[in-house]
């Protein structure tokens, strides 16, 4: 058996940068505020959720790769277009929300390291995202979001630098427990809606359409072997990329755990927040660090927010779509992804509060993952659409079990 790194890392590719963008910077905050104000309590809330969030993510890369088509084009297929109108308007917003916060984030961070004005930081990096995704091939564009994926390894590079008790966070994953009060449930169910989100879905299964339309043209045949083939090495890259998109969330609640939590600093908004109030406890470089992971994730999740609303929007609209395609040959498609990129910018010159659009962003992208991922469960199970590659017991069991996690928690989120 071969162990050649470079072949093994060849296989990685959509559930990596799909793991990763989940760690964006409204993210970053989440996880902060679950260790500024619990401590390393709540460490086990990102064990539980990775195996959900394998299942999950596991399906939409499957029916990608099986049907070739995106999950707004198999609903399209096989749903009433109400149901697929509200999906993808939902879907959009919380989109367009999410990248207005990722971008404000991004730009405090880089204006909290060299200073000057945080806006014109907000346009370039909308700038950049935007040319990146539009004019650059998607083999040239998937291994840059590859390399981005290692800004990630900051927040382990904060937790190496800070003093951390790892029995107390060995405790808060293995013993589970959680104080019985409103802000505690509202943060759990915020770690999950951050953790489980239905652009995470959407772009998955997108990436792995885009993967067999760039292959050669005897690897596109569906034939039985080389779709087996092929759906072995998803399982393998979505466990890689949701167990790291999981180990760094842990690095930042046990980094903020470990430094915010027993200065008495129990109260984070942002990101940047987060990183402003390491800087005199744990010193400029876990600080630097802290900034650097921002910066890197938000380039990684940016792009990855807009495609996924447009791989929904075109998909919905029968538009041709595509990052292998230029520019004027998917102009609908392109459109979209500037829109979304464009009105996250905007967002930031308006006076919207990006904590209260934050946390509607959240409420919607909630809201719309139940039924989203009860659609992809019948969708697995049907062999009408995925043939002999319907999913098996144990990924039907991870998926419902995740889709009755969301429910759950959307419940109590309705009901705070």
């Amino acid at each position: 058996m071969s162990a050649n790194p470079n072949r093994w890392l060849r296989k990685l590719g959509p559930g990596v940068i799909t793991g990763a963008a989940d760690d964006d910077p409204s993210g970053i905050a989440t996880y902060s505020q679950a260790g500024a104000q619990f401590g390393f309590a709540l460490g086990w809330t990102v064990v539980l959720t990775l195996p959900l969030m394998i299942g999950i993510q596991m399906i939409s890369a499957r029916i990608g790769r099986v049907t070739g088509h995106g999950l707004a084009s198999n609903i399209r297929r096989h749903y009433p277009a109400p149901v697929l109108y509200a999906v993808v308007a939902l879907l959009f917003v919380a989109n367009t929300i999410n990248v207005a916060a990722d971008i404000a984030a991004m730009a405090e961070s880089v204006h909290l390291v060299v200073g000057g004005p945080a806006q014109l930081y907000a346009v370039a990096f909308g700038a950049v995202c935007l040319s990146l995704e539009v004019f650059m091939s998607y083999r040239k564009y998937v291994r840059y979001l590859k390399w981005l994926t290692l800004a990630l390894f900051a927040y382990v590079g904060v937790v190496l630098s800070v003093d951390v008790r790892w029995g107390q966070v060995l405790a808060g994953i293995a013993l589970p427990r959680m104080e019985l009060s409103a802000s505690a449930l509202t943060l759990v169910v915020a770690i999950f809606g951050t953790t489980i989100s239905p652009y995470l879905f959407f772009w998955q299964a997108a990436q792995e359409v885009e993967e067999a339309a760039a292959a050669a043209a005897r690897a596109r045949r569906a034939n039985a072997a080389s779709t087996g083939r092929q759906l072995r090495r998803i399982e393998l890259d979505t466990i890689a990329g949701m167990s790291f998109s999981n180990l760094i969330a842990l690095a930042i609640i046990v980094s903020a755990a470990a430094t915010l939590h027993p200065a008495g600093i129990t109260h984070i908004e942002t990101s940047a927040q987060a990183a402003e109030a390491l800087r005199p406890i744990a010193g400029p470089f876990a600080f630097a660090l802290f900034c650097l992971g921002i910066v890197g994730t938000g380039m990684l999740a940016v792009p990855v927010l807009a495609g996924s609303a447009a791989y929904a929007v075109a998909e919905t609209f029968r538009w041709k779509h595509g990052l292998d395609l230029k520019p004027h040959q998917a102009r609908g498609f392109y459109a979209i992804v500037a829109v979304a990129t464009a009105g996250g910018v905007i967002l930031n010159f308006v006076g919207i509060d990006p904590i209260r659009a934050l946390v509607w962003a959240a409420v919607i992208n909630g809201v719309a993952a139940v039924p989203i991922m009860a659609v992809m469960m019948f969708l697995a199970t049907d062999r009408r659409v995925l043939g002999k590659f319907t999913v098996r017991r144990w990924l039907k069991l991870a998926g419902w079990l995740a889709t009755a996690t969301m429910a759950a928690a959307v419940a109590a989120m309705l009901v705070l």
